[in-house]
């Protein structure tokens, strides 16, 4: 994951928490923090939360990783566990069950 994505994923937990807060307590916390709801320092965070929010709508288009899964290969399953290669097509298997 980018650093971009991490920032963005970091200030739309922060926005949960503080919505969180304002919603059972009445309590905002980063106007608390930043001098009140008409500060100019809160004003930017609440803009970065949004625009992270906004940001965030393109991980459904490319997943919350980054990697575009729609060139994933469904038409070959794979039955193999981490406990065993019973069902691997190889040489040594092939016997085993006969």
């Amino acid at each position: 994951m980018n650093g971009l994505r991490q920032f963005a994923l970091a200030l739309i937990i922060i926005g949960a928490i503080n919505w969180g807060l304002i919603g059972f307590f009445n309590f905002d916390l980063v106007a608390s923090i930043f001098g009140g709801q008409a500060s100019l320092l809160s004003r930017v965070i609440y803009s970065l939360v949004g625009l992270s929010g906004l940001y965030a709508l393109t991980f459904y288009v490319t997943g919350i990783d980054g990697l575009d899964d729609s060139n994933t290969d469904i038409d070959e399953p794979s039955y193999s566990t981490e406990f065993s290669d019973e069902f691997k097509n190889n040489s040594n298997n092939e016997n085993k069950w006969k």
